[in-house]
């Protein structure tokens, strides 16, 4: 998993849809489970971005670095999303996507399924979001089970369908596998797909990659990363970013600290990009279990003993995941970061009440 960013960087006629022509109908790794082929209009038949949106040409980096130059106080904020498995699924997705994108987020982003499951509709999905949808999007893109003529092939979609937004990651497993395997053809790091991105298409792609508060999940052990382990996983975030890629947007945590210091430590080894907090909503409790288990993401024992006691009301744990995650953001922004990436897990009603909390948005426009 990567880590994973809002508001008044194009005015309101600039976000406006019109409508497709016709014919031209048609979310980083999806957390849990694969997607099903949705059948969609394929990409050659598609209108050019130009014939469905007004937009400003700015990368996500770009609006990220304005909003932080402006100096006024604000704090933005992005949405991520995963790949439905059935159509019904994705046509509730942007139902559901709507209703977030009109909060003015700085952009969205779509994952690309475990061991590249679901690249097919990943693709498919981002051009909807850029050209129809009409918010800044950023795909996720693998190496797993990713030849480098798929890679390029994904990056010249992508290319040709006006997306400028890239989160470069390794990629998990594929399902049934416990361990990252180097395809035949491929790339055995996020850092070598960052390099080539780079070197393929210059400066054309804002590249984003994941960061690891406490270390990725495959050096902890027993709940914690050795120290030289997370010195080393510091140390290749520093070669990420000095290949090439522009922002760092964090792996879930729940220890508010642990991001701080996280963030500290890469100012002191000279990693100056913006570096953005992924923030998971507690939705319910055994997937909040589930999540925080396959990310071996440290629990601190005060958030056990508050979610313990009413793990069989969802409703309850759904409050009380809206008032920690309005506390974490609220101190995160207290440091002086302005700037939130919410794992939405293709729900809105949680990080939009955090972000009503915090004076973002308003009751009245939800």
């Amino acid at each position: 998993m990567g880590e994973a960013f809002n508001m008044r960087f194009t005015n309101e006629s600039s976000r406006k849809r019109k409508e497709p022509q016709s014919g031209s109908q048609d979310l980083r790794a999806s957390r849990s489970g694969d997607a099903q082929s949705v059948p969609t209009t394929p990409m050659s038949r598609r209108p050019v971005p130009s014939a469905m949106c007004a937009r400003s040409e700015m990368k996500v980096i770009e609006k990220i670095q304005e909003a932080e130059a402006a100096n006024d106080g604000r704090v933005v904020f992005s949405f991520e999303f995963f790949p439905p498995k059935t159509k019904d699924g994705v046509d509730n997705l942007f139902e559901r996507m709507e209703r977030m994108v009109a909060q003015n987020p700085t952009f969205c982003d779509i994952t690309w399924g475990a061991g590249g499951s679901t690249a097919d509709l990943t693709l498919e999905i981002a051009n909807r979001m850029q050209n129809m949808v009409c918010v800044e999007t950023m795909m996720h893109l693998t190496c797993t089970n990713m030849s480098v003529e798929k890679i390029d092939h994904a990056l010249a979609t992508i290319k040709s369908n006006g997306i400028q937004n890239v989160l470069a990651l390794r990629g998990d497993p594929p399902r049934g596998q416990d361990k990252f395997v180097q395809v035949e053809g491929g790339f055995a790091c996020a850092l070598d797909l960052v390099k080539h991105i780079r070197a393929q298409y210059g400066d054309y792609f804002g590249i984003t990659v994941a960061g690891y508060p406490e270390a990725h999940p495959d050096v902890i052990q027993d709940g914690v990363a050795p120290p030289d382990a997370y010195q080393n996983d510091l140390a290749y975030l520093k070669r990420k970013v000095d290949a090439g890629a522009d922002l760092i947007v964090t792996q879930l945590f729940f220890d508010t600290d642990i991001f701080l210091k996280f963030v500290n430590d890469c100012r002191q080894i000279g990693i100056t990009c913006p570096i953005v907090p992924g923030i998971l909503p507690i939705n319910t409790y055994q997937g909040f279990l589930r999540m925080t288990g396959m990310c071996k993401t440290k629990i601190p024992p005060e958030i056990m003993a508050a979610l313990e006691p009413i793990k069989d009301d969802e409703e309850a744990v759904r409050a009380y995941g809206i008032h920690l995650g309005t506390e974490m953001c609220k101190k995160i922004i207290a440091s002086g970061i302005r700037t939130l990436h919410m794992y939405t897990l293709n729900t809105d009603k949680s990080a939009l009440a955090i972000l009503m909390n915090l004076g973002l948005i308003e009751e009245s426009k939800i």
